[in-house]
């Protein structure tokens, strides 16, 4: 966890953050305080030092907090523990993290800032909860859509944020243009190994890395190397590198990466004993318990390859063929001897057993010692017991005994094993040097490949639900520097919220055409708060080189992107919601610029109606002036008697329906202006009690009656309409010797009974004119593509136990995810194509059953084989040759 340093300069606020494991500084300048108190808030850090730059305020007390700016940060400060320091806001810091770890004053650390004048503004706290980009109880949580259920960890914090800092806008391009080609690729992909580059840092310096460690790293640049070796793959990996710049700070070239992995791959592969390698097995004989030789060799045996340890590994063979004969000497006998004595309960007992407390194997029995000494077998063993000791010389117990012979022989062992456990302990630790000079390019490679797992993880969950990229359009700028309108404006067609799944059918479309500020009334319950979290959304992921939940887009790369929804109270502060509010919409109007997205929900509800709607009309002149894009939804239909000095703002409603006698919402954005509340339904529809209602009725109706009559409270937007489109809850072959021969004769016997059946189904003469299908490997550790979310595929599991396993899916990647999770299965390979809809997969999955068990592979699904109605047609195979 890092060191964190907040301080403050003319620009703002400013965050920084040392990495003593990584001896990296960063520091983040030009903050709002709400987004400077987000990134408190979903950060873990282990000390935190505050500037006394802190200390001056606009008020000029040199009394943090007391008024206007600063409030917020110092209530969420006071709640934790943290020092004050002044100086340099850099060096000082630097020389505070060095006092706490204890390092020299000649320890450097590097700085690994990312340039930010081209990045949009972080995220707001106000914001980041309100569309669940920080999870907020009640609220969708956008992280949950952007991703599958099964990616966690390390990929959905890079998702994080990237949600809570977008990227400029050539890395938000390069991030779509990387989505685009995950999208579209037909290849199997890696599993993306994910490693915490902290972790890896501090363990290589201390040197405690241990065989599954360097196993993981090597899956890492293996992985790099396998993108790099893969037509479809490289581009992605190039695409990556910017990406990857910015979220490490370190800047490496391509070529310099990939000859890195490399020689990082050979070197540990020449040193670690790898999978699937077995010339290093446990000791075993019949004689000694096998648990013995497994807690005493597996704890170095299978770490490093065993030509490193040729020594080490005979001396412990021959120690542990040593010890089994003396056993067999001085044991055997006697436990022969009790066997072999027949006797009633009470009789002798006795048995080889491994003490494992003591690291021994001895003999236990009781009344084994014979009465009378005749010389029979087992007898002169019996008299070379002695008592077994434990560490410190004490008996053991009164049922334990050993010899010498077995005592010595035990001694030769621990030292051999000792021995070959240091050498194995060296071997490592010589590693972990080496590496250690190899370190950025480990840390770029290990953020790199979180960053591709988080992109195809979200290319496969957004083509699911049937989201799109949209367009990213930068804002050109005049001589004078002035954003120029044309440019500016934001298009989304069909946008839903994030958190319906369009794929399910309950979703209501609405198109958004902004050019300017929308000032949105509509009823209780219409969709406006709705309506302003899912532009929020969609503009954010756009920004950030996501899909978007839209049919289409076109967005802007926006400055700065701010969501003010409902205030609470806040008595830790001494502040009203009304005041909360006030303290929102400063630092709204302040960082507003032309090119900005400003959604602020029913603005000024938290004061008396007159004088709260005018600070909302005073709001809307001052966001017109500036000319951002946004809407400010309001339920204060008196702003519209106001006399108003804008020249941009668009009236837009939520429209309604007026049907047998009651108005309903539509959920549809449409021009005008709406003054129906639909109060008074929302109040019966959630319980409340019927004469509460009515008395408000007729106190409405005694005093707005007048108003009501002159058609201010008219209810249907008939001029507007509501129509548009809406998604409502609407002979055979010799056995091949290799599983590569498997692969190719498998995928020759599919094509070839595939084809046939196509060409049968289509009524087609030649296989010319059959749709072009192509078979893909999957092999272990490797995953389907995105591609295949949604499409019908047949597929090929090739089990361990040498059966064929034929299947049908629409979600490939779940269904391969669900097979490797049972015992023996989590290297399984596959073979899949895609075809043209379900039935066809269906008919083809019991045709390819019926017809490779014919062609004599072993299938494991025999019974999946038997539909009446798919694939039980006998197909002549006559003269076809399997090559």
């Amino acid at each position: 966890m890092p060191v964190v340093g907040i301080s403050r300069s003319a620009r703002g606020y400013c965050i920084t953050f040392v990495l003593e494991t990584m001896k990296t500084y960063s520091s983040e300048d030009g903050l709002t305080e709400e987004a400077l108190v987000t990134k408190l808030r979903t950060c873990r850090y282990h000390h935190l030092f505050l500037h006394s730059s802190l200390r001056d305020n606009a008020s000029g007390t040199s009394r943090w907090g007391e008024f206007g700016a600063g409030g917020l940060l110092w209530g969420e400060c006071t709640a934790r523990q943290f020092e004050w320091f002044g100086g340099d806001p850099v060096t000082e810091l630097l020389y505070k993290v060095k006092e706490l770890y204890g390092l020299d004053n000649e320890v450097t650390f590097r700085n690994v800032t990312v340039p930010s004048e081209n990045r949009p503004r972080s995220l707001s706290l106000g914001t980041a909860t309100q569309i669940g980009a920080i999870p907020t109880e009640g609220i969708p949580c956008l992280l949950k859509v952007l991703l599958p259920p099964h990616c966690t960890g390390l990929p959905a914090l890079y998702i994080r944020d990237l949600l809570l800092n977008p990227p400029s806008h050539e890395t938000a391009s390069a991030i779509q243009a990387t989505c685009k080609l995950m999208s579209s690729i037909k290849c199997s992909i890696p599993e993306f190994t994910c490693v915490s580059s902290a972790k890896l840092v501090k363990l290589l310096e201390l040197r405690e890395a241990n065989h599954i460690e360097f196993c993981r790293i090597k899956n890492v640049v293996d992985e790099i190397l396998h993108m790099h070796r893969s037509i479809d793959l490289r581009e992605i990996l190039k695409l990556l590198m910017d990406p990857a710049w910015v979220a490490t700070g370190l800047k490496i070239d391509f070529e310099t990466l990939v000859n890195e992995c490399e020689w990082l791959s050979d070197r540990i592969g020449q040193m670690i004993f790898l999978d699937g390698e077995s010339d290093q097995k446990i000791s075993s004989y019949a004689s000694i318990p096998g648990e013995f030789f497994e807690d005493m060799e597996s704890s170095w045996k299978g770490r490093v390859k065993k030509i490193h340890i040729e020594e080490e590994v005979a001396e412990v063979e021959r120690a542990a063929e040593a010890l089994s004969s003396v056993i067999t000497e001085d044991f055997l006998p006697i436990v022969s001897r009790i066997k072999a004595t027949s006797a009633p309960l009470g009789g002798p007992k006795g048995e080889i057993l491994y003490a494992r407390e003591h690291e021994a194997v001895w003999f236990k029995g009781k009344r084994f010692a014979p009465a009378i000494w005749a010389g029979t077998l087992g007898e002169e063993q019996i008299k070379q017991l002695k008592p077994a000791l434990d560490s410190k010389g004490r008996k053991v117990g009164e049922e334990w005994f050993t010899t010498m012979k077995v005592e010595d022989a035990l001694t030769r062992y621990h030292d051999a094993g000792a021995k070959a456990k240091a050498r194995v302990l060296e071997l490592l630790r010589g590693l972990s040097t080496e590496l250690q000079t190899k370190i950025n390019v480990l840390v770029f490679a290990c953020m790199l490949l979180v960053i591709a797992k988080a992109l195809f993880a979200h290319v496969s969950e957004g083509r699911r639900r049937k989201w799109v990229f949209p367009t990213l359009t930068g804002f050109s700028s005049s001589k004078s520097g002035e954003s120029c309108d044309e440019t500016k404006g934001m298009k989304i067609i069909g946008l839903t919220p994030y958190w319906f799944d369009v794929s399910e059918g309950s979703a209501v479309l609405n198109t958004v055409d902004m050019q300017s500020l929308f000032l949105l009334t509509g009823p209780n319950g219409g969709g406006k708060s709705s309506l302003l979290r899912s532009i929020c959304a969609a503009a954010l992921l756009g920004i950030c080189g996501f899909m978007v939940p839209a049919e289409s887009a076109f967005i802007p790369q926006f400055d700065s992107i701010m969501l003010h929804m409902k205030s609470y109270d806040s008595p830790a502060d001494g502040k009203s919601s009304f005041q909360v509010e006030m303290s929102e919409m400063r630092s709204i109007v302040n960082g507003a610029t032309s090119r900005s997205l400003v959604l602020i929900d029913e603005i000024c509800r938290g004061t008396e109606t007159a004088k709260g709607t005018c600070i909302a009309g005073s709001i809307v002149e001052t966001l017109d002036e500036i000319g951002c894009l946004g809407i400010i939804s309001t339920h204060l239909h008196g702003i519209f008697s106001l006399p108003l000095s804008t020249k941009n703002t668009v009236h837009k409603a939520m429209s309604t329906e007026y049907i047998d006698g009651q108005t309903i919402p539509t959920w549809k954005l449409v021009d005008g202006i709406c003054r129906e509340s639909l109060a008074f339904e929302t109040a019966k529809v959630e319980g409340l009690a019927e004469a509460i209602i009515q008395r408000a009725e007729e106190l409405y109706s005694s005093v707005y009656t007048k108003e009501a009559s002159s058609g201010l409270f008219n209810a249907q937007l008939t001029q507007f309409g509501s129509k548009g489109a809406q998604t409502r809850s609407l002979s055979h072959k010799p056995k091949p010797t290799n599983k590569m021969e498997v692969f190719k004769d498998v995928e020759t016997v599919v094509t070839l009974i595939c084809q046939k059946k196509l060409m049968e189904l289509y009524k087609l003469k030649n296989t010319s004119d059959v749709p072009v299908f192509n078979c893909v490997a999957i092999a272990a550790r490797e995953q389907p593509p995105p591609s295949t979310i949604g499409a019908s595929c047949v597929y090929v599991m090739f089990r361990p136990d040498k059966k064929l396993y034929i299947g049908e899916t629409d979600d490939l990647d779940g269904r391969i995810r669900s097979h490797r999770l049972k015992d023996g299965m989590q290297n399984a390979s596959f073979l899949y194509f895609k075809v043209p809809g379900k039935s066809i997969a269906r008919q083809l999955e019991t045709l390819l059953i019926n017809q490779l068990l014919s062609q004599g592979f072993p299938i494991a699904n025999l019974a999946d084989g038997k539909h009446q109605n798919f694939g039980t047609s006998n197909l002549s195979f006559d003269g076809i040759t399997v090559a």
